[in-house]
């Protein structure tokens, strides 16, 4: 009698739990297809760099992998006397490291405000901040180039880099994130004397890490990234970054150093994944943790 019991409740918990299993193999199957998706075009970006020029343009040679490996694109990229990698490099790390240090800061600074200070009319100034979220940024191209100009610094690197001190965007998903901190932990620390910018760099500020950390990864893609920005205000080729230098590296017949494209484009991206890999953790905790309903 008991055995059969046990039969019926087995049977019965199988018959439960079926559709929550048919739910995760749906689940898991769309998360390896976005994975596919992601990933491939990456794979095939660096081992297309190491094809021959062949094996990119032949239609009857084309493969995934390549068949005669060969590092002579990169050779060719770091030997050439008219594309100095390196300086594109180090001009590419001035503007990104300049700008997530200068937007960190001051998001950060007006995130606090927002989450723990109370004002008059703090509610309708930050809803003003978010409504400028819905202007375009084509919009600002134009009045900014010309504040640039005015100010002199059209072909220098602060004009990439003071524009992009605020963003809307990055204030509020900070001060949401910051916004969960218990207010708590600031009353103490001003009863026991510290001051306000004690409490923002010890206590507010090393809570908030998993947000800061996206923030700085996405700041960082997307001033690698940059490609119109550069193009808009650096006019001498000393200053040019990794992005202008791609551009000019392509030849004057379509194709014809199409290999070394693929190696220049994954010399351009290895960075960024490498950047998001060591903070890949502190970005999930940030969009896990950010509350929407303060």
């Amino acid at each position: 009698m008991a055995e059969k019991t046990m039969t019926a409740l087995h049977s019965k918990t199988m018959r439960l739990a079926a559709p929550r299993i048919r739910a995760s193999w749906i689940v898991y199957a769309v998360l390896i297809a976005g994975c596919i998706v992601t990933v491939v075009p990456f794979v095939y970006t660096i081992l297309a760099s190491f094809k021959t020029h062949a094996e990119i343009i032949d239609p009857h040679q084309q493969s995934f992998l390549p068949r005669d490996f060969t590092t002579e694109n990169y050779e060719t990229i770091f030997d050439d006397p008219t594309l100095p990698i390196e300086r594109f490099y180090l001009n590419s790390i001035l503007v990104a490291v300049s700008t997530v240090f200068t937007l960190l800061f001051s998001s950060a600074l007006f995130g606090f405000v927002f989450a723990k200070y109370q004002f008059r009319y703090k509610r309708v100034l930050f809803g003003y901040v978010l409504l400028t979220m819905m202007i375009p940024g084509v919009l600002f191209l134009i009045p900014t180039y010309v504040l640039m100009y005015r100010i002199g610094w059209v072909g220098h690197f602060e004009a990439l880099i003071v524009p992009s001190i605020v963003s809307v965007f990055n204030i509020f998903l900070i001060r949401q994130f910051m916004s969960g901190i218990p207010d708590e932990l600031v009353e103490a620390a001003r009863i026991d004397g510290a001051g306000e910018m004690v409490i923002f760099t010890r206590i507010i500020l090393p809570l908030a890490r998993p947000a800061l950390a996206t923030v700085a990864i996405l700041t960082f893609m997307g001033s690698w990234n940059d490609f119109f920005g550069p193009l808009l205000y650096l006019n001498r080729p000393e200053q040019w970054t990794l992005q202008l230098g791609l551009l000019q590296f392509r030849g004057t017949v379509p194709g014809e150093n199409a290999q070394q494209i693929w190696a220049l484009t994954t010399i351009i991206t290895v960075p960024i994944v490498v950047v998001y890999f060591f903070i890949q953790e502190q970005f999930v905790k940030a969009f896990a943790n950010v509350s929407l309903s303060k």
